[in-house]
């Protein structure tokens, strides 16, 4: 058995018959009916994104730039209601539970010439189907403030995780086990033998990996996340990838207030990659690192990012969050070989001025010096004559959420992208829009 898998289960021992420090959970437990919650988010989707140079350079096998999308134009509208029932825990010294969830996918409008979004599964003849639908759950076991479930439900961390930027989210199928057993110390192990895509009902579907081809078929991680004070908190993560990867994942986030209302904080990530057993996506020797600053002053707030990918292959992932780089877009991770990106960003909150709920956001980030001429032909990052290549990214947002009322926490969010590169940039020229309804009902 592999050395982190072991990690989980002595992380599993240990938290479990630590109970110290904190109050625990399951002694204050009100039951599985009285503690359970039913919630339903109603999602409309508007996704538009067109290629300027007539599609994708094509250099990558990205699960999310599919050979479809080269045709240069995608849009796509579809609504989405998504049901999420989590259970309480039985009371006694051991607590068991179960949650559930439950989604609904409907075409609004899309066309066999449009799809490509991967807000709507695709069928065999090229056409969006009408609707899709998927069902998932866990079930729930706390000792203390020791919770392990087993089943099918989004992830969400630094080197492993599921992603929410379609319609429908993605799920992983496997086990998960998290501990708050020391106060400020919060630990997440889990091994994950499936995932889905955007777009995709099928619940034991292969790894999802951003660029390169084939991975591994299990993922395991273990790691955590302390904070020292109210300013100040540090996470450390390892995961393998079988027969793919080794990752180790740094963390430390520094916060100066100056006043209620000002303030500077600091952010830093980095990731260390090395290949592991038969290594199927190429030998990988790879640093990437960021550092964000951001200075907060009444309803402002500027932004400065650097960061650095330092390896002759790109800085790929499991699943589609699992990058927590100050330079990961909304549309380009800027994350190809031996990149280096600035960022430069502004917020608005508009409470001050008057308008309580939106807020603004403008980014603009340009990547330089990238190299793929000496990436591993299976990392998906090899292009030939591909060196000293650059690009840039801007993003415009808008977000509005209702304040009160019939329809509280309504929201409607715009986001706009354009990214513009050189001639062998992998990411190509693109410009995309998406504007996004959410309206969640508390049921239970």
């Amino acid at each position: 058995m592999r050395t982190i898998t072991l990690s989980i289960v002595a992380l599993a021992v240990s938290t479990a018959t630590l109970q110290m420090a904190s109050a625990s959970q399951q002694s204050d437990s009100n039951g599985f009916i009285a503690d359970s919650s039913l919630n339903i988010l109603n999602r409309t989707f508007y996704f538009n994104r067109d290629f300027r140079n007539g599609g994708s350079n094509g250099a990558g096998t990205n699960a999310f730039k599919p050979a479809s999308e080269r045709n240069g134009y995608r849009e796509e509208l579809a609504h989405a209601f998504m049901l999420m029932y989590e259970s309480g825990f039985t009371q006694g010294t051991v607590g068991f539970g179960v949650d559930a969830y439950g989604y609904l996918g409907i075409k609004l409008d899309s066309g066999g010439g449009r799809t490509g979004t991967f807000l709507l599964p695709v069928g065999s003849d090229g056409h969006p189907e009408d609707d899709y639908s998927e069902t998932g759950g866990v079930v729930k076991v706390r000792l203390s403030n020791t919770v392990l479930k087993v089943g099918e439900k989004r992830v969400e961390n630094p080197v492993v995780a599921t992603g929410d930027a379609r319609l429908i989210p993605q799920t992983a199928t496997g086990i998960f086990l998290t501990s708050d057993e020391i106060d400020s110390l919060s630990l997440d192990a889990g091994h994950i033998t499936a995932m889905n895509e955007f777009g995709s009902t099928n619940s034991d579907g292969e790894l999802q990996i951003q660029y390169a081809g084939n991975v591994g078929d299990t993922v395991d991680w273990v790691g955590g996340s302390y904070s020292a004070g109210d300013n100040l908190s540090v996470s450390l993560f390892a995961s393998e990838v079988e027969d793919t990867w080794h990752r180790y994942y740094g963390n430390a986030n520094y916060n100066i207030p100056f006043s209620d209302r000002n303030a500077l904080n600091f952010d830093f990530n980095i990731y260390r990659t090395l290949d592991e057993g038969k290594a199927l996506v190429g030998a990988i020797e790879n640093t990437t690192w960021s550092l964000a600053s951001k200075y907060s002053f009444g309803a402002h707030a500027l932004s400065l990012a650097f960061q650095k990918v330092d390896g002759n292959d790109g800085f790929d992932y499991i699943g589609f969050n699992a990058i927590y780089l100050a330079n990961s877009l909304q549309y380009s991770d800027f994350n190809g070989p031996r990149e280096e990106s600035w960022q430069a960003r502004y917020d608005l909150n508009m409470a001050d001025y008057g308008v309580p709920g939106l807020t603004l956001m403008a980014r603009y980030v340009r990547g330089d010096n990238i190299d793929y001429t000496q990436a591993d032909p299976l990392s998906g990052f090899l292009i030939a004559g591909g060196d000293d290549e650059n690009h840039w990214e801007r993003d415009l947002e808008a977000k509005y959420v209702v304040q009160g009322g019939a329809a509280k926490d309504l929201s409607f969010r715009v986001r706009q992208a354009t990214h513009r590169s050189s001639s062998n940039q992998i990411d190509g020229d693109v410009d995309e829009v998406r504007f996004i309804v959410e309206y969640p009902l508390g049921v239970l």
